[in-house]
């Protein structure tokens, strides 16, 4: 697969197969992406992978927490009054998701319950949690993206796809009562790795972006 080719078709999938994933590969991935770019190479990451009775039992966790254990998030995953365009990129992203699953506006708990499908990985049988020292800066948060997207295109060359979860940032307590993700570390974000479940609604969802002049400013370059 070429690289062009692995970052367009690599999306948020979110309805998995509860077919097995084949550990070799989620370890052949995580070393290859150990190759992502970080300033100064400190390496900022560290993954805690879980899969079979473990994950089981946190998503049996958070089945009974979700809706009845506030959040203790980590960080604030948007910023508090979010401008444009940002707001309605935002916006349009949730409401073309809820349209693909059928659930109107107006029926909040139906899309209380769909979020809650976040904390179960979406069937994914196989999850990573990223998480780094406290002291680090925003620059090695950055580190941590490219990681994860290095994860994701290397995913989708082994036929597999994935879901970057920054939603588990918001319960790292009761993540750590499973996985021994140290206090001393913020916990970034999950991957969700599995089998597509190419019948599930919301995998029909194709996100748009952003024109390409939209987001970028050219100088010096010709017409």
């Amino acid at each position: 697969m070429e690289v062009k080719e692995a970052v367009m078709r690599r999306r948020s999938v979110r309805g998995f197969l509860a077919q097995p994933v084949d550990p070799a590969i989620v370890r052949r991935v995580m070393a290859a992406a150990n190759r992502a770019p970080s300033g100064g190479n400190v390496q900022p990451w560290h993954i805690t992978a879980a899969t079979g009775a473990p994950l089981a039992a946190l998503k049996r966790a958070m089945a009974e927490s979700y809706g009845a254990v506030e959040p203790e998030p980590e960080y604030a995953i948007y910023p508090p009054h979010l401008p444009e365009p940002y707001r309605s990129r935002r916006f349009a992203n949730g409401e073309q998701l809820y349209a693909s699953l059928g659930i109107p506006r107006a029926d909040k708990a139906a899309r209380l319950r769909w979020l809650g499908q976040n904390y179960q990985f979406f069937g994914a049988p196989v999850a990573l949690f990223i998480h780094t020292p406290r002291f680090m800066g925003p620059p090695q948060w950055a580190d941590l993206g490219m990681w994860m997207q290095s994860v994701m295109l290397l995913l989708l060359e082994e036929g597999l796809q994935s879901c970057a979860q920054e939603c588990w940032s918001r319960y790292p307590g009761i993540v750590r009562r499973f996985f021994p993700i140290p206090t001393e570390h913020v916990l970034f974000a999950a991957i969700a790795i599995g089998h597509e479940d190419k019948a599930a609604p919301a995998n029909a969802l194709r996100t748009d972006r952003a024109p390409l002049d939209e987001v970028a400013t050219f100088i010096g370059f010709p017409d």
